[in-house]
């Protein structure tokens, strides 16, 4: 009874999530189709109609190829649940392993590998043919397959001994594992944040110091005016990979970075860099990232307490396609966490929006921030710039931004900034 319940559960609740997003997206590409043949009209003066219907018109495409990588993506999640391809995968990786610690964390390397290979062709196509045509992409397939290796390189050095931690602690400390295992989490995540600016990005991109000496000046007196202080002003080479552009400072603690995409340093003018820095600095003032970090924290204490109790449960192995009692080996803690991640994503889907929510006001705490210390007119020229450089649509569908976008409507956001000037 119990078996079969959960089945039902499980598959109404991927159905649901499934009708929603494509009854979002549908709503999004009549939406922006409707508004393509104008500028909205406080963008006019701003914007192109070139521009604009790019925008629409690459807003369309990706939001199309989302729908058909949504659907490829639960026919794989139904073939590793319901129909038994978990299970398959365990027997076969136990015959390669045997028995142990091996088994475990095979398991776990082997669906890595699997979901892997299902996502390549959609990254190629995403990079070398959605992004290509609209004249984003900027990489070339070696460099895309580099990046693949280097990340694999990443992920065994970094996550597998934090892997063979976790699943130690599920083995071996009782009941609380999870609180310890949490505890391992949350401090491997810090380490992270320490580590990434100066271990990690390089091994992806080229940091050089920031050389314009005038900006540099214009930047540190920004910084000096919030106080803020960073370890240094550098420049990533974003332009290897795409024609996107960004600012954003990383790290944590004494280890903090700004970093500044080429693509944006070419495109905007100092003010309009110096009102970005602004905005993203923020953030970290308004204490947004300790927020988020705060919840991400609590949250994973929820999740991972919550899975301590799944695994003890029968029914989630095989109301999810899975015969605890036929699984290879002496300990099932590794599929455990496989069916949770696999499964977790789809019964938490609809609570989005208030993720969103959140973020959104984050976003207007640190435009108001940015006005306060710089002047709001370069914000909203910056931003501009952006939405049009970026092909970010300038009408979205609302309830489909709601559910999805981090950060308001640029009509919205410039609004709110153009009341405050």
């Amino acid at each position: 009874m119990y078996i079969h319940a959960f089945s039902i559960l499980f598959v109404s609740f991927l159905i649901l999530t499934l009708a929603v997003r494509f009854w979002l997206a549908s709503r999004h590409i009549r939406h922006v189709l409707s508004h393509r043949s104008a500028v909205p009209a406080e963008f006019a003066e701003k914007i192109a109609l070139h521009a604009h219907q790019k925008a629409a018109d690459y807003t369309i495409a990706r939001t199309k190829f989302g729908m058909l990588s949504m659907l490829a993506h639960a026919a794989v999640l139904v073939g590793f649940t319901l129909l038994g391809g978990l299970q398959w995968l365990s027997v076969e990786v136990y015959q390669l392993t045997g028995p142990g610690m091996a088994y475990q964390i095979g398991l776990l390397v082997a669906y890595a590998a699997i979901s892997g290979l299902v996502d390549l062709p959609f990254d190629y196509y995403r990079q070398f043919s959605l992004e290509e045509s609209f004249g984003f992409n900027k990489m070339t397939p070696g460099l895309f397959f580099m990046d693949i290796v280097k990340g694999i390189g990443v992920g065994t050095l970094i996550g597998l001994p934090l892997v063979w931690v976790v699943l130690t602690l599920m083995d071996k400390s009782g009941a609380l594992w999870w609180l310890y295992a949490w505890a391992v989490w949350s401090g491997f995540q810090v380490l992270l944040m320490l580590l990434y600016p100066t271990v990690i990005a390089p091994l992806f991109n080229k940091f050089t110091p920031l050389a314009d000496e005038s900006l540099k000046a214009r930047i540190e007196g920004l910084m000096d005016r919030v106080g803020f202080a960073s370890k240094g002003l550098f420049v990533m080479d974003g332009s290897k990979r795409s024609a996107h552009g960004n600012a954003y400072f990383s790290g944590f603690g004494a280890a903090k970075r700004i970093v500044f995409f080429d693509t944006l340093i070419e495109r905007l003018a100092p003010q309009e860099i110096e009102a970005v820095l602004a905005h993203e600095l923020g953030h970290f003032k308004l204490k947004h990232i300790i927020k988020r970090i705060g919840v991400m924290f609590a949250l994973s204490l929820g999740f991972l307490a919550l899975l301590g109790w799944l695994k003890t449960q029968p029914w989630f192995y095989a109301g999810l396609g899975v015969n605890p009692l036929a699984l290879p080996g002496a300990s099932n803690d590794a599929m455990a966490l496989l069916l949770f991640m696999l499964v977790l994503p789809v019964f938490t889907f609809l609570f989005g929006p208030l993720t969103s929510l959140s973020s959104r006001k984050h976003e207007f705490e640190a435009d108001a921030f940015a006005a306060q210390h710089t002047d709001a007119r370069d914000l909203v020229s910056a931003l501009v710039k952006m939405y049009e450089d970026n092909a970010s649509t300038l009408t979205p569908d609302p309830l489909h931004s709601a559910f999805y976008d981090s950060h308001p409507p640029a009509s919205i956001r410039i609004r709110h900034l153009n009341l405050g000037v």
